[in-house]
């Protein structure tokens, strides 16, 4: 029996990537490759010392894990890191101490970039 999730997952990967994405670059020092990535968001909760609810949300960037190659080598997202799109730049970075990227999808095929605005 076929993994039937598995190729629906694929599959829908495929049709975000060709409808739903955007040109954007993505540096890291003075190395840059160009991505197709989708917009998002994220929201982060974290408490204050106060015990006050902070809510803190982040542009994300779905693309595949498999187009970020930087000098020659598949990598990940680092904090630091620069994408830049018709909205501006934003550094590589996530609130509250959660990690900068995730895996998006069952499959590892795309990550989830957080980013804030610079």
């Amino acid at each position: 029996m076929s993994d039937m999730l598995g190729t629906g997952a694929t599959w829908l990967a495929a049709q975000r990537h060709t409808h739903l994405t955007a040109s954007v670059e993505y540096a890291r020092g003075t190395d840059t490759v160009t991505l197709a990535a989708t917009v998002g968001q994220t929201a982060f909760e974290d408490e204050d010392q106060y015990g006050r609810t902070l809510r803190t949300v982040s542009r994300d960037y779905l693309a595949r894990a498999a187009d970020l190659i930087i000098a020659g080598e598949t990598v990940f997202p680092e904090p630091g890191d620069i994408i830049t799109d018709d909205a501006g730049s934003f550094e590589v970075m996530s609130p509250t101490g959660e990690p900068e990227w995730r895996w998006s999808d069952g499959i590892r095929a795309t990550i989830r970039i957080h980013t804030k605005e610079i």
